[in-house]
């Protein structure tokens, strides 16, 4: 059951951080910021939709529009035990290797396509580490049924 929980959990918190990225007063840029990006952000190629949502993780449409697509999979998922804990486990190997990329000024705009650095890192590695703890390492609980002992 909790397994489907973390899914939903996870599918939601990132359609929403999807959907705010669209919404402009959700989605701004730091104080002192050029009319696109910021000085000490990262060069990225598509700066259409630059922002930082909640003023907190950098975002551009591509990233949005990702998280909207993972939110929507992530409650589609938790329809069931098998789709939340396949959902889980894609889920933490995916943004664990999303969270190591953001480390790395090489591959923390996913070579230009969107931002993975800054705030989003922490978030990554938190998102994956309770998916995989709920998928990997929790064990399933069972029912057991009481039978009869014969005699």
């Amino acid at each position: 059951m909790k397994e489907r929980f973390c899914a939903i959990a996870i599918g939601i918190l990132f359609l929403l951080l999807g959907v705010a990225g669209f919404i402009p007063g959700f989605n701004v840029l730091p104080v002192g910021a050029e009319p696109n990006i910021p000085l000490d952000a990262p060069s990225i190629n598509m700066d259409a939709g630059y922002g930082y949502v909640f003023g907190l993780f950098p975002t551009n449409l591509l990233h949005n529009a990702v998280h909207i697509a993972v939110g929507i999979l992530g409650i589609a998922a938790a329809s069931s035990f098998s789709g939340a804990r396949v959902f889980n486990q894609g889920f933490a190997i995916a943004y664990s290797a999303i969270a190591l990329m953001g480390l790395f000024p090489f591959t923390n705009t996913v070579f230009g396509l969107m931002p993975i650095y800054g705030h989003n890192i922490w978030l990554n590695t938190l998102t994956a580490a309770a998916a995989g703890y709920y998928s990997f390492f929790k064990p399933t609980e069972t029912t057991m049924i009481n039978a009869s002992p014969s005699t």
